[in-house]
Formats: structure tokens, C-alpha cells, sequence
């Protein structure tokens, strides 16, 4: 039976898909395949890495869905495998010499905005809201793996504790470790910009 218009019933899908139902499983990529691919992408800081591993996500989701119990989201169960995907990249690509470890990226997100700070639109602030984005998206590409990874997942997909520390295999003290350090680092990073360009930072933080 289709699902109401409308209406997203996730267990309802993934009930169907672990039946074999290709339609229902096609609603799930269709539903997440945006946010896995950011996920990705802020991980990895390359599109096409990111768009190997939604490939290789789903791909692993479809293969493995008989054995997903349901005691997790699937959203949740499926960041898990990106994420693993992501990081292998990474690993990947450090044992490359050939490929630069520092590329720039520009994920495009506003969310990285306002999960740091709730920027008023304010036209006497000396940035646009476009050079603040790209300030706090290169501050956030500058943190370790470990940093970023959990900052993207509890700060921009705005996954629980729990989930994070489930999706990452890690404790839920590691998660909170990690993303106290994460946000000192970013808010010591801007203090030091603002500061050289003779601002205050706290007049945007």
C-alpha cells in the first residue's frame, strides 16, 4: 500500500524495502540523498568523493537492509555508514601523495551560519552575510577529522548525542569531548580573524 501523499512513514518504508519493495527503498534515497551527500561533503571537502560515497552508502544500505533490526533510525543506521565511507576517503586520500590534503571547498550552507551564531542582517556589520558563510565554512574545513566529523553531525545535521556517538561507534562522553573542543577551536580561530581585521568578535559570535 502507498504511503499518503504527503505524509513520510519511515518505519512503514523501511518495512516495505526489507520485504524488497524497490519503490519504498527509492522513497528512502530520495528522502535523505541531499543530506548524506552534505554529510559527505563537509567530511570529505571534495564533491566527488561525496558523491562516491552517497553511491556507496546506498549501495551498502540496499545490501545490508535484512539486517537492520530497526533499534536505530535508519537515518541514523545510514549516517553510520557514511561516515565510515568518508572517513576510508580520507584515509585514502592521506596515503596519496598526489592529491592536496588542504583543497578548498565551499559547502553552500547556511546552516554552518547559524549553527555557529545567529548573524543579524545587520548592513552596518562590515561583511556581507555571503563573506561571513565562507569565513565560518573555511574555519569549520580547517578542524582534525575527528573534530569536524562530530561537529557536522551534532552542529549542521543536528543529530542527538546519542546518535552521533551511535553513528560514529564512539562514546557519548567521546562526542561531547570532541564537539567542546571543536567549538573552542572554531571560536579561537574567529577570535584570532577578527582581531587582525580589527574587529570585535564577540559582536558576531
Amino acid at each position: 500500500m502507498p504511503v499518503e501523499t504527503g505524509v513520510f512513514d519511515e518505519s512503514a518504508l523501511v518495512a516495505r524495502a526489507r520485504q524488497g519493495d524497490a519503490t519504498a527503498f527509492n522513497e528512502l534515497v530520495n528522502r535523505y540523498e541531499r543530506r548524506i551527500f552534505r554529510l559527505a561533503k563537509n567530511i570529505t571537502q571534495s564533491d566527488e568523493d561525496a558523491e562516491d560515497v552517497l553511491q556507496e552508502t546506498f549501495l551498502k544500505a540496499y545490501e545490508h537492509l535484512p539486517g537492520f533490526q530497526g533499534q536505530s533510525k535508519f537515518y541514523t543506521w545510514i549516517v553510520r555508514i557514511a561516515v565510515n565511507e568518508a572517513l576510508m576517503k580520507l584515509r585514502k586520500r592521506k596515503s596519496d601523495k598526489t592529491v592536496p590534503l588542504d583543497e578548498p571547498v565551499d559547502t553552500g550552507e547556511d546552516t554552518v551560519v547559524r549553527e555557529i551564531a545567529v548573524w543579524e542582517e545587520n548592513p552596518e556589520q562590515r561583511y556581507s552575510r555571503e563573506e561571513l558563510s565562507e569565513i565560518l565554512s573555511e574555519a569549520v574545513d580547517s578542524l582534525r577529522p575527528p573534530f569536524r566529523t562530530v561537529f557536522v553531525l551534532r552542529d549542521i545535521e543536528e543529530l542527538s548525542t546519542e546518535e552521533t556517538a551511535e553513528a560514529l561507534g564512539i562514546s557519548v562522553p567521546a562526542v561531547k569531548s570532541r564537539l567542546l573542543r571543536a567549538r573552542l577551536q572554531l571560536r579561537e580561530k574567529l577570535t584570532r580573524f577578527f582581531k587582525r581585521k580589527g574587529d570585535d568578535v564577540f559582536a558576531y559570535l
